[in-house]
């Protein structure tokens, strides 16, 4: 999930510290040629309102499309053949930004255009963003396993503050101490408390469950406290049955009311990853893992397109952000699709096994998967383009989209409902905790050391 703490502009650091001091619509240049049609404006964004309109559309459909993939893993969907589709248009995105945006225009000394970039000796800084790649596209497999454990709010909310805890304080001493610690501090620390209580929501949430179900059928308690392992009992009944021809036969009963027990036996019923029966610890442990993933990322991207540790030779231009975008999906598509293909065979968490044959034959809402990677790329696409005229408080601001998860999460999966009033109390002060973080951080990346 794709998250940028640091300014993601080609020049150089002290440049885009200017950014933040002077007027936004004049602090950024840009590069233009003649042709027949007119002058072609290249790559750089300068209007504040256009900047603005890019973050809101990035936060859009940041938030937007973790709600895609869980609304396809409920409806049983394997979850291997669901990101090996988001992999490819989140690739394709990537590519028609760096085709489109990166290559408007000619090129300029210290900001050359997407093809000229290709060719010029960078490779310790493409190697950063690749390593960013990496590791993003490793958080966001796991989150994939972590909103069926623990949730899409709770998950959300986790890792977008751990990326705030661990990728704000690395990018703070990146970026030589920028902001004023005083201010920045603050809000890292009200992050901090909303991770604790995410914690706290998704155990009392846990135990509001295990009540509902104290009062289901007794067959249906058997089964998911026999000590043989519960998803495989489920798997045999519920899995498909003719994955060769990308067929199910998922059973349809009564649409139970969400927040019933009902509603929680046909959902495991149907779901491709079982979590009946499994410890707290492991939702919570996969959703802790993804969030240090996503805080590395970051970092890597702020040393791809900035040099800090001066790795560059001398004349080369640092990596503008849609070759440094380019070059991360890139590695995010091989890691993405390589780990996959290796779980059609060997899966986790009791999902069942298939095959590429398998893959290429399930066409059963496909398109949802590959319209959840076109919104995930180009809301990075549109994060980085956005950042490049707000600086930090752009990036920053997306920060946000647990509550654009948060919401879709109540609106479309019933998350929450007939919760006990602890729950909903925990709830609250979490998306508040989350908020204040937000507001805190904002105003911090407007403040620049006096040291």
């Amino acid at each position: 999930m794709d998250r940028v703490l640091a300014c993601s502009s080609s020049s150089s650091l002290a440049a885009c510290h200017k950014v933040l001091e002077g007027p936004l619509l004049s602090s950024l240049s840009s590069t233009t040629t003649t042709g027949a049609a007119g002058p072609l404006t290249m790559y750089v964004i300068e209007d504040k309102g256009g900047a603005i309109a890019l973050m809101l559309a990035s936060l859009l459909f940041l938030g937007t499309w973790p709600a895609v993939l869980t609304l396809l893993e409920r409806r049983g969907r394997l979850p291997q053949h669901t990101y090996l589709d988001y992999s490819i248009t989140n690739l394709l995105a990537a590519v028609l930004i760096a085709l489109t945006f990166g290559q408007l225009g000619d090129s300029k000394p210290g900001m050359p255009n997407f093809f000229t970039q290709l060719s010029q000796d960078n490779w310790p800084s493409v190697l950063f963003a690749m390593a960013g790649g990496v590791v993003l596209s490793v958080g966001n497999l796991s989150t994939q396993y972590a909103w069926a454990y623990v949730g899409l709010s709770v998950t959300e909310v986790i890792s977008s503050s751990m990326v705030v805890v661990i990728g704000t304080t690395l990018n703070y001493f990146l970026d030589d101490r920028i902001n004023r610690a005083e201010i920045l501090f603050p809000g890292v620390a009200c992050f901090l408390v909303a991770v604790i209580l995410g914690s706290a929501v998704h155990a009392s949430n846990a135990a509001d469950n295990e009540e509902k179900l104290s009062g289901s059928s007794d067959a249906y308690k058997l089964r998911i406290s026999e000590t043989v392992e519960p998803s495989k009992e489920v798997l045999e009944k519920d899995a498909p049955k003719d994955l060769e021809n990308g067929a199910s036969e998922t059973k349809h009963v009564a649409k139970a009311e969400a927040g019933t027990a009902e509603y929680l036996i046909e959902l495991e019923e149907r779901r491709s990853i079982k979590v009946f029966g499994s410890s707290t610890f492991i939702g919570l442990g996969i959703v802790f893992f993804s969030g240090v993933c996503f805080s590395l990322f970051s970092p890597a991207f702020n040393l791809a397109t900035n040099d800090q540790w001066h790795t560059l030779k001398d004349g080369v231009p640092h990596l503008v952000v849609y070759t440094a975008f380019f070059y991360f999906s890139i590695s995010c598509f091989v890691i993405g699709v390589g780990l996959n293909i290796l779980f059609l065979y060997r899966p986790m968490a009791g999902v069942p096994k298939s095959s590429f044959k398998a893959y290429l034959n399930d066409w059963n809402s496909r398109q949802w998967a590959l319209l959840a990677g076109l919104l995930c790329g180009f809301g990075n696409g549109f994060q980085f383009m956005g950042g490049q005229a707000a600086g930090y408080a752009a990036a920053d601001a997306v920060q946000a989209l647990p509550l654009v998860s948060t919401f879709w999460g109540i609106l479309l999966f019933g998350e929450y409902r007939k919760s006990s009033r602890k729950t909903y109390i925990l709830l609250g002060f979490m998306l508040f905790m989350f908020v204040a973080a937000v507001a805190v951080l904002m105003a911090s990346s407007g403040h620049r050391s006096t040291k």
